[in-house]
C-alpha cells in the first residue's frame, strides 16, 4: 500500500467573501519536490555504485529519508549559487571506524561551468542498529555497512564576483 501526501492548496484572501487560489506556491513546491526526488535517486545510484567498489560489502543500511533530508539541504546551499544546482561538484565520501574514502563524483550538468563544490560525508554508525532482526545479518552477505543519520556537508565556493552562469 502506497501512502500518498496531500498538499494543501495556497489560497488568498483578497476582497470580503472572496477567495483567489493562487497556484505559484504549490507549482514551486512541485518542483522543489521533483529536484529532491531526482537528487536522493541520484545520490541512491551514487551508493549502490559504491558498495562493492569503495566499500567493498553486500548491504548497505540508510536511515529511512536519510537522502531526502540531504537533498533538501544540498538544494538549500545551492539556491545561493550563480548557477544553482547545475553548477555544484558533489563529491561522496564515507567516514568509517578507521578511514575517510571518497566514494564517488557526481556533475548533475556537464554543460555547465563548476561554480562551486560540496563535499558530503556519510558517517558510519558507531553502535550498529541493535533493532537489526538476525535474519537480515544472515542474508546481507559479505558484510553490512550501517549509515548513521549523521553527515557532513561542506561548500567551496570556485569562483569571484564577476562570474556568470548562462
Amino acid at each position: 500500500m502506497e501512502v500518498l501526501p496531500v498538499q494543501n492548496a495556497h489560497v488568498e484572501y483578497q476582497k470580503q467573501n472572496k477567495w483567489y487560489y493562487d497556484p505559484r506556491p504549490l507549482l514551486e513546491d512541485q518542483k522543489c519536490g521533483a529536484q529532491v526526488e531526482f537528487l536522493s535517486k541520484r545520490l541512491e545510484e551514487e551508493i549502490r555504485a559504491a558498495k562493492r567498489t569503495h566499500l567493498s560489502c553486500g548491504e548497505v543500511l540508510l536511515p529511512c529519508g536519510l537522502l531526502q533530508k540531504v537533498s533538501k539541504d544540498i538544494l538549500q546551499i545551492s539556491e545561493s549559487e550563480l548557477c544553482g544546482l547545475r553548477g555544484m561538484n558533489l563529491y561522496l565520501l564515507f567516514e568509517g571506524e578507521e578511514d575517510c574514502r571518497r566514494l564517488s563524483f557526481v556533475k548533475i550538468d556537464p554543460t555547465t561551468p563548476s561554480t562551486f563544490e560540496v563535499y558530503l560525508t556519510f558517517k558510519q554508525a558507531n553502535a550498529g542498529w541493535a533493532f537489526l532482526p538476525q535474519f537480515l545479518k544472515k542474508i546481507a552477505r559479505g558484510g553490512t555497512v550501517i549509515i548513521s543519520t549523521e553527515y557532513e556537508l561542506t561548500k567551496k565556493k570556485l569562483y569571484r564576483s564577476g562570474s556568470t552562469c548562462e
